[in-house]
């Protein structure tokens, strides 16, 4: 690999990044031929990602980048294994909790169709989980599930279940008995603490207005447009060859367990560095007329920090400033831009990813190993990429 002379401050933007696709420039919705990236970007991910995996000493990272059509994937390390090739833009992973934000588009989708209102209750879509239940679950709405301001807990007690499947013992009725017993956190509306829980119904009641399975529903709002052909809730055989091996934080190899139906909307997706680069396309279409009403409504912002009684759980990747449909907003500061973003992690991956909109920069980082301290320079380096390649 090519190392890359690194000068004063441009070498502390640059470093400790292991998974990084960065878009920028105007595209259309479909059909674009993306080509080949340019010396310069060649030589930023190959050094960027070297560093990192010295650096952080993760078993296996994969940089791709994304700029005025020109793209450039460098994968570095093991991706499953001692003696494995390192991982590429076909590598499947798991991307934990950044299923949320394209939980929070499916929103957006079916709002754009009249399918459902932001404003509307979770009992019109689902009565049966709040028969009987505390008196203020009746007054929460979609967009307070999509904003992690519903008074919902960040995960419901898990009872003794199977050892193959960690989320087995969660149920629809384990939800329905949790909101029959169990009072809210908060008003919904009033403070926001981050909640698996919220997403989970918030798919379900997708589901149940839209009379699909919530895979099937977000298939058809976002992945087929897109043909983003990798990013499934259920992997097939050949799919399973690709993945990406987790690690625990002692570095031991971790099974892959595929996620329950009934927590699909918190963090069910796996996808690829090459599909995600094609997602970010479509949010970085401004203008586009292709799904223009809910890139919209995806991208607008529900509830300031200033005003909220309470902010848990939400800074772990950068400040949150407001809250969009389960999108991070981050305001302008100094040479940053403003963003939006979300991190997940899963079975022993760890990712972020975070955009400019009014920019035309996005940035996916990601690493196969629990290492807290890697995830938030992950997400630092991440915020400091966009800063660096669109300066205010």
């Amino acid at each position: 690999m090519k190392t890359l002379t690194c000068l004063g401050s441009a070498c502390s933007t640059i470093r400790c990044v292991a998974i990084i696709v960065v878009v920028l420039a105007t595209f259309t919705w479909c059909g674009i031929e993306v080509a080949q990236a340019d010396p310069f970007l060649d030589e930023m991910v190959e050094f960027t990602g070297e560093v990192f995996l010295i650096e952080q000493k993760v078993p296996a990272v994969i940089i791709g980048v994304v700029r005025n059509g020109e793209m450039s994937i460098r994968g570095f390390g093991e991706r499953a294994g001692k003696g494995s090739k390192a991982p590429d833009g076909d590598t499947v992973m798991r991307i934990g909790s950044i299923t949320k934000a394209f939980t929070g588009e499916v929103l957006a989708h079916l709002v754009a169709r009249n399918f459902v209102k932001l404003t509307q209750p979770l009992t019109r879509s689902l009565p049966e989980l709040v028969t009987n239940a505390k008196a203020d679950v009746g007054h929460i709405r979609l967009i307070d599930l999509a904003t992690h301001s519903a008074g919902l807990p960040r995960e419901l007690p898990h009872k003794a279940g199977s050892e193959k499947d960690s989320n087995a013992p969660i149920t629809v009725q384990d939800f329905t008995d949790f909101l029959q017993k169990e009072p809210l956190l908060f008003k919904p509306g009033k403070s926001v603490h981050y909640s698996n829980v919220g997403f989970n119904l918030l798919a379900l009641g997708l589901s149940k207005a839209s009379n699909e399975p919530f895979p099937a529903l977000l298939q058809r709002q976002i992945t087929d447009p897109l043909n983003m052909k990798n990013t499934v809730f259920v992997l097939s055989e050949e799919q399973k060859q690709r993945l990406m091996q987790g690690h625990s934080f002692d570095g031991a190899a971790l099974p892959d367990v595929p996620t329950d139906s009934v927590n699909f909307g918190a963090g069910g997706l796996y996808s690829t560095p090459s599909d995600l680069l094609k997602w970010m396309q479509w949010h970085l279409d401004r203008f586009g007329q292709n799904g223009a009403e809910a890139r919209l409504l995806d991208h607008s912002l529900y509830l300031m920090r200033d005003g909220l009684a309470t902010v848990s759980g939400m800074d772990e990747s950068g400040h949150m400033d407001a809250m969009g449909l389960g999108w991070v907003a981050m305001m302008p500061k100094g040479d940053r831009p403003f963003i939006l973003q979300k991190a997940g992690g899963l079975q022993g991956t760890f990712s972020y990813i975070a955009f400019a909109p009014t920019r035309g920069v996005a940035v996916f980082i990601a690493i196969n190993q629990f290492d807290f301290a890697a995830a938030a320079a992950m997400a630092n380096v991440a915020n400091d990429l966009i800063a660096t390649l669109a300066p205010r």
